[in-house]
């Protein structure tokens, strides 16, 4: 009895002292954990290229829908070499070059949308087959005066313009800059502005866009030039005299740069050369008015003729025609092809054979 009892008491003790040295039970590590990798980012791929859905009348290329059934506004500029350099006429989405009295010539410049074009001028006076040119695309006309049969026909034929001289409120839209009459002459002085032009059309003087069914009669490709044409990287034309146009083929922007009194045609607003993916050139009768003693002249530029049409650094033969003023000219290949143009900008030269050279290489 006493044996057991002295055991029980010695493992009391016993385990009271590994109490007291052992304090709470050990606790387990804890487990760090590891690092996530840091992901890297993804590269992203390019956005693509917002490509408006409409599509330019003039020039076949894309533009913003809301501007593609406007009618277009065309201006008449001044050409003389002492009112050089014209402003705003290097964003023209088609130029029209045509004698005018005494060997000189105008520019009827059409703009599908004048949205971002800044000056425009020096602006000067028109003649009737320039009001035909703009009836061949229902535009709008833009002028500094005109011939007494230019104010007859406007009338007569329903021409909707603007006029620098004898207007009325359009006339607002008008203004002399100051730097050029100083330098150039009060004559080469008068201009205007898209933004102007843009805000008188705004206050709905006239119809904005065409009427139901209109066609502008162009029709584009992406490459223009023409199979089996002839090589033509160089274009000297010679209207009169007084004026000789060149274009020489520049295969890097695919355009032909314009050239005119010797030098490079540039624009004064920013300095652009003045360029165009497609040049023509079309032959008609071109006359002095009997009797007129300023020596204006008559363009006929309805019926039918022959022309040349270079794209891609090469030439082609073609043919025009326009059955009356207010229908657009319509273009074939010899053979009663339609004539595809490049996308892109095209300079129409209008001549009359008898009196003006076309030289190609």
């Amino acid at each position: 009895m006493g044996r057991r009892m002295l055991c029980a008491l010695l493992a009391a003790l016993l385990l009271a002292g590994l109490t007291a040295c052992g304090g709470e039970a050990a606790k387990e590590p804890e487990e760090i954990p590891e690092e996530a990798e840091e992901e890297l980012p993804q590269p992203q791929p390019e956005p693509a290229p917002c490509v408006p859905a409409g599509t330019n009348p003039l020039t076949g290329e894309p533009m913003e829908e809301i501007y593609e059934a406007d009618r277009p506004v065309a201006v008449m500029f001044n050409n003389l070499k002492a009112a050089q350099p014209q402003l705003g006429i290097s964003q023209a989405d088609i130029i029209y070059e045509v004698p005018a009295e005494g060997g000189i010539t105008r520019m009827l410049a059409l703009y599908q949308s004048l949205e971002g074009v800044e000056t425009l001028g020096s602006v000067r006076s028109t003649r009737p087959y320039y009001l035909e040119l703009a009836l061949a695309h229902d535009a709008l006309l833009v002028h500094a005066g005109g011939s007494p049969e230019a104010y007859r026909d406007i009338s007569a034929w329903g021409v909707d313009n603007m006029d620098g001289v004898n207007g009325g409120s359009d006339a607002d839209i008008f203004w002399r800059d100051q730097d050029r009459r100083r330098t150039m002459g009060y004559e080469h002085s008068m201009v205007t502005s898209g933004e102007k032009i843009l805000a008188y059309l705004a206050e709905d003087h006239f119809r904005r866009q065409h009427e139901a069914g209109y066609e502008e009669g162009l029709t584009f490709t992406e490459d223009g030039t023409p199979a089996g044409g002839t090589a033509a990287e160089h274009i000297s034309l010679k209207f009169s005299y007084y004026k000789t146009g060149t274009f020489d083929y520049d295969a890097a922007s695919g355009t032909y740069l314009a050239g005119q009194y010797g030098g490079p045609y540039t624009d004064g607003t920013g300095g652009a050369q003045v360029s165009a993916v497609n040049v023509l050139v079309l032959e008609t009768s071109i006359y002095v008015n009997a009797g007129d003693s300023a020596g204006r002249m008559t363009a006929k530029l309805t019926g039918e003729g022959e022309g040349t049409f270079f794209c891609g650094g090469r030439s082609v033969p073609i043919r025009w025609s326009r059955a009356d003023r207010y229908s657009p000219f319509v273009y074939t290949l010899e053979d009663g092809t339609p004539l595809a143009l490049g996308r892109g900008r095209s300079y129409i030269c209008i001549i009359n054979p008898r009196d003006s050279t076309l030289t190609v290489s």
